[in-house]
């Protein structure tokens, strides 16, 4: 079956590509608690078992490194992760802006929300995550990225 998520999502469809950018952790009083700096690849792989592939790594400044990946599924508009990490769900709330949903597996009781907007020209992003525990939120991600040419 062929997926019509870049017909349906043209939002998502705009994130196709590299971006990097950083990520700053803050606590809810604004405090620093992490920073570093992000590679994603956002894919449509035309065959394959997803119709959706991204591709995380991020780097600290101390040297360490982690990398993710997020194979996703299309059904009813919406982008469907299901990985060992998260469960979780992405959609389209204007010609802007996608909102991400996702729980951590081995922390059910955390979820984040997170508001994802990209410019006109699709150069640039500006996300948001609020992260909860216990629908109770405790911190949040603030991610500046630019389109890698």
């Amino acid at each position: 079956m062929v997926s019509n998520i870049r017909q349906e999502m043209p939002v998502l469809t705009r994130h196709e590509g590299d971006w990097v950018g950083t990520y700053t952790v803050i606590d809810t009083a604004g405090k620093i608690l992490d920073s570093y700096e992000s590679h994603l690849t956002c894919q449509f792989p035309e065959n394959g078992p997803h119709p959706y592939y991204q591709i995380n790594r991020y780097k600290w400044s101390d040297g360490k490194r982690e990398e993710y990946e997020f194979p996703g599924s299309y059904k009813d508009n919406k982008l469907w992760f299901d990985t060992d990490r998260i469960q979780g769900k992405a959609w389209e709330a204007d010609d802007s802006i996608v909102i991400l949903w996702f729980t951590y597996k081995t922390n059910p009781e955390m979820s984040l929300y997170e508001m994802i907007y990209i410019s006109p020209d699709n150069n640039n992003r500006a996300r948001t995550w609020h992260w909860f525990k216990n629908n109770k939120i405790f911190q949040r991600t603030l991610v500046q990225e630019e389109r890698l040419k």
